[in-house]
């Protein structure tokens, strides 16, 4: 068949979530609800995509260019939905129409439905499924040849009867069409039923009527059409997404010591070899390389890590780190802190907009902000760069092979040159040339007999 174009139906308004997000920009492992069927579909050959929103105008800024809006002015239902988008369906192609809060849909369950349409020949082909309790879905009401007849919906006291309610074959929530005889049955949908909507599935007997073929196409998985309703059903279809992207990286060579406590975004991507300890969040735009350890209790947002980084009990958010970089634990790597090759940041270790060198260390106990070391050197406990005056931020300079000792502050903008040393407990003001030594501080001073004279006046 001719690549589909797909319409999914995003305008509800999600009133059981009772958020003031709309219900499918919802995130579920990194991405909003909306890109989950978006993407499927994408990956199963759609030539366009058309998604339904509401008056509002929510979705637009979160969806790709390339994708076209259709707007339903009012929540009249899902066949409503349709004809909303009916002006943007070329009348010669397949249309696929999915709901936009089905977020399990894969791309080979909608390229599967797509293939049966086609080789049924038929004008309407629906995703069908059975459930132990099908509470809430639409029953597929068959004929005595085994063809689809009808869906009774169930949203209301009156939509079915007890002997429909029995059926446990439901409508899915996917879709495939004729478009020409799609857009024909729209202009003859009627409100009849208790909610006054117009029904997607209302079109089946319509072309039933017409002497067209319906067919349903059985879903092997009934997870893939699990919709969202509410904070419940949100956290249900996460934790299977989840269970998915975990499994894809182990199948791909990762390995994750435990699964149960480990949280992987569907935007992550992870090399081989690489091992994920527990209680470990990878998240954003994160990329990991091969053969790297992360974690025990690490959390890694939107992030760069080469090959063979260590990170142990550590936070990272919009750092990089090159090879063989090692981080923790207890380090805080902040937006564009840079580990440059074999570079280290220890325990209790603070760093943000700041490249630290090819095999350089902050090894313990420091806050390096804003500034800029060279390959080899090492800071001592304790060292911090003073980089704010209260008005604006500056920069520190610190060059190759320095040995910066315990206690040392810099307060910026401040130059240290290659193979210099600062003394323990400086505050260098001044920059300190290539290969002296920088001490400020003032010189001890001890007092005899202090601890005497303060037992003598009481205190």
């Amino acid at each position: 068949m001719p690549a589909p174009t797909v319409v999914i139906l995003a305008a509800g308004e999600g009133t059981r979530m009772r958020s003031a997000l709309p219900k499918v920009l919802h995130p579920i492992c990194g991405r909003p609800m909306i890109l989950w069927p978006l993407l499927a579909a994408r990956a199963a050959g759609a030539e366009r995509v058309i998604v339904v929103d509401n008056p509002k105008r929510l979705l637009a800024e979160h969806l790709p260019e390339d994708v076209e809006t259709a707007i339903q002015a009012q929540p009249r239902g899902t066949g409503d939905a349709v004809a909303a988008a009916a002006g943007r369906i070329d009348p010669d192609a397949a249309v696929v129409v999915v709901n936009g809060d089905m977020p399990l849909i894969t791309a080979e369950a909608i390229a599967a439905a797509v293939a049966a349409h086609g080789e049924l020949g038929a004008a309407a082909t629906l995703a069908s499924m059975e459930l132990e309790d099908p509470s809430g879905y639409g029953r597929v009401i068959r004929d005595a040849d085994g063809n689809v007849e009808r869906v009774a919906e169930t949203k209301a006291a009156g939509d079915a009867t007890a002997e429909e309610l029995a059926i446990r074959e439901v409508n899915a929530g996917l879709y495939v069409f004729d478009a020409a005889a799609l857009l024909a049955a729209l202009t003859s949908l009627r409100g009849d039923n208790a909610q006054g909507e117009l029904y997607l599935p209302d079109v089946v007997p319509v072309m039933r009527a017409a002497g067209k073929g319906v067919h349903a196409h059985p879903l092997a998985d009934a997870d893939l059409a699990l919709g969202v309703n509410d904070r419940v059903d949100l956290a249900d279809v996460t934790r299977l997404a989840q269970r998915r992207i975990l499994a894809a990286h182990q199948r791909a060579g990762v390995t994750i010591v435990d699964p149960a406590s480990t949280l992987i975004d569907a935007t992550v991507a992870i090399g081989e070899d690489t091992t994920i300890e527990p209680s470990t969040y990878l998240r954003g735009r994160t990329r990991i390389g091969a053969r790297c350890s992360i974690g025990p209790a690490s959390t890694v947002i939107d992030s760069v890590l080469a090959d063979g980084v260590i990170v142990r009990h550590s936070y990272l958010d919009g750092a990089t780190a090159a090879d063989g970089v090692t981080i923790g634990p207890f380090a805080y790597l902040r937006p564009k802190a840079v580990l440059q090759e074999n570079a280290k940041a220890g325990t209790f270790v603070e760093i943000k907009n700041s490249t630290v060198g090819p095999g350089a260390k902050v090894p313990h106990l420091s806050y390096v902000g804003d500034a800029d070391i060279g390959e080899g050197s090492n800071l001592g406990a304790g060292t911090i760069t003073a980089n704010y005056d209260g008005r604006s931020k500056h920069r520190t300079t610190i060059g190759s092979r320095v040995r910066v000792s315990v206690d040392t502050s810099f307060v910026a903008p401040v130059t240290v040159g290659d193979d210099a040393y600062t003394a323990a407990g400086s505050v260098i003001t001044d920059d300190v040339p290539p290969g002296a030594l920088g001490v400020a501080r003032q010189r001890q001073r001890n007092i005899e007999g202090y601890a005497e004279r303060r037992r003598e006046q009481g205190s």
